[in-house]
């Protein structure tokens, strides 16, 4: 039976609306009489309350919570008993859940999404310092003030019934739309089930819906125990391969390959942040607020126009163009005395063509006449879209390959006829091919693989043109069979496949 509204808990707190259900409590918007100010009561159910395990787990967590005082986790206040109804008072957040805005706006604009989910790491940070582990991160959990800040509410008084896995006619799990492989298979419950639970929530952030669909909650739960996330990239081919990334790593059902903590699944979404501004050249939203916390190092990575106030960056915009158009001029005056021909258009700005998406797993080293790796957990540097990062082949002593060759390849999965190919290396002068295959790959030698393109003295940026004839292939290889002169590797900084 539910508490009418209207009735007052403790002589002190009036219950105005009911704003909320779940398994074990309800929601109430309510006013603190003494203090005159609304807040939120969260009212435990009295067939919950008659276990006495319950009861004390409620208690104890209500007491841990409370010493929680993070600028994105929602402040609880006070607790108490009420007719053997335990409560707990939380800070009345006005605004909307992160599940209304994302069913309000369809999917979140990159940066947003970003920034909400670097905002929800730092509250899980600061809650699992102190060994709290929340149990329910889900977008009905986040509240989005009327600033637009995220804060996140329940902090371990979701706790499941039982420690059992899929039990209590599902109860256990609540929303498993979120819900870690180890939550679902009854496993204990850590901090890293929280930063599963999160990178689900930044998926849905991106994409506009959850990752699995099923009959029931079970069978939703097992999706995420067996099968693979559907690729982000393929549902939004803009965002880049390091925000895929980082959606990987989080939700990776291996524990020792997924983030460790909290900390640093946010470290790394910083960095994504700056990426994805220095990408689109503006920000706008949650995600200007976030850019100001970033640390130096990373905010220097962002355009000026999204540090520092509009009018200062008009003023030296107009300072920069003055200077780049006399530069031009000078330049096409020298060239056109000379008979130079104007540079080539740069990699990626080919009209008429559109980059391929990959996964942010794509990219594999191939070493079939060495020791079969060559950097391997570099490879993904070749296609994460920061130019700060690199794939290289090894050192080779007097800048001799002494075997036959040595690459990188890329899966275009299900498969692309490619027509050209964008490559920066930070090590021009190199000698090789492309090559491609339409299933495999091959990894013996280069049976198996066609050859599509030469690569003669490679540039720093260049494109080059595949010959693939509208065939489609699934994979394409950078084969490298000399090194530059003087210098005992190669690099390949970015990779990039087009198509049109």
């Amino acid at each position: 039976m539910k508490t009418p509204v209207g009735t007052l808990l403790s002589d002190r707190y009036r219950l105005d609306a009911e704003i909320g259900a779940g398994g074990m409590s309800t929601v109430y918007r309510a006013f603190d009489t003494v203090l005159e100010r609304p807040v939120a009561i969260k009212l435990m159910h009295r067939e919950i309350a008659r276990d006495s395990d319950q009861l004390e787990r409620f208690r104890r967590e209500a007491r841990a919570v409370a010493q929680l005082n993070h600028p994105h986790v929602v402040q609880v206040i006070d607790a108490g008993e009420d007719s053997e109804m335990p409560y707990i008072v939380l800070e009345y957040v006005e605004g909307e859940t992160l599940k209304q805005r994302i069913r309000g706006a369809g999917r979140l604009s990159i940066g947003e999404a970003i920034a909400y989910a670097i905002e929800i790491a730092r509250a899980l940070e600061a809650a699992h310092e102190r060994g709290i582990v929340h149990r329910d991160i889900k977008p009905q959990n986040v509240l989005i003030d009327v600033e637009g800040s995220a804060k996140v509410t329940d902090f371990g008084i979701a706790r499941t019934l039982h420690d059992e896995g899929l039990t209590a006619d599902g109860r256990v799990l609540g929303t498993t739309d979120y819900v870690s492989p180890e939550q679902a298979l009854g496993h204990p419950v850590t901090g890293q089930s929280d930063v599963y639970s999160l990178g689900i929530v930044l998926y849905e952030m991106l994409t506009g819906e959850v990752p699995f669909r099923g009959e029931n909650q079970i069978a939703v739960a097992m999706k995420h125990v067996r099968e693979d996330l559907p690729d982000v990239q393929i549902r939004r081919p803009e965002i880049s391969a390091a925000l895929g990334s980082v959606i990987d790593r989080a939700t990776d059902k291996d524990l020792t390959r997924r983030y460790r903590d909290a900390a640093t699944l946010e470290a790394d979404l910083e960095g994504v942040l700056a990426i994805e501004t220095a990408r689109s050249g503006q920000t706008t939203g949650e995600a200007t607020s976030v850019l100001r916390t970033l640390p130096s190092t990373m905010r220097r990575r962002v355009p000026l126009r999204a540090r520092v106030p509009r009018v200062l960056v008009a003023v030296v915009l107009l300072l920069v163009i003055v200077a780049v158009v006399a530069v031009v001029l000078l330049a096409a005056r020298d060239n056109t005395q000379r008979g130079v021909t104007p540079a080539k258009v740069p990699a990626g700005t080919v009209p008429n063509t559109t980059v391929v998406p990959l996964k942010t797993k794509a990219a594999k080293d191939f070493d079939p006449y060495g020791d079969k790796t060559e950097h391997s957990a570099d490879a993904g540097a070749a296609i994460d879209d920061d130019p700060r990062s690199e794939w290289t082949t090894e050192s080779y002593q007097g800048g001799q390959l002494n075997k036959p060759g040595v690459g990188i390849y890329v899966d275009a999965s299900p498969g692309v006829a490619a027509t050209q190919l964008a490559l920066r290396t930070t090590t021009p002068g190199w000698s090789g091919a492309v090559y491609a295959a339409k299933s495999g790959p091959p990894q013996d030698g280069l049976d198996g693989w066609i050859k599509v393109a030469t690569i003669d003295s490679a540039k720093k940026s260049q494109q080059i043109k595949l010959d693939t004839a509208g065939e489609r292939f699934r994979y394409y290889l950078v084969w490298i069979t000399q090194l530059p002169s003087g210098e005992t590797k190669a690099s390949i900084g970015d990779l990039a496949l087009l198509r049109g």
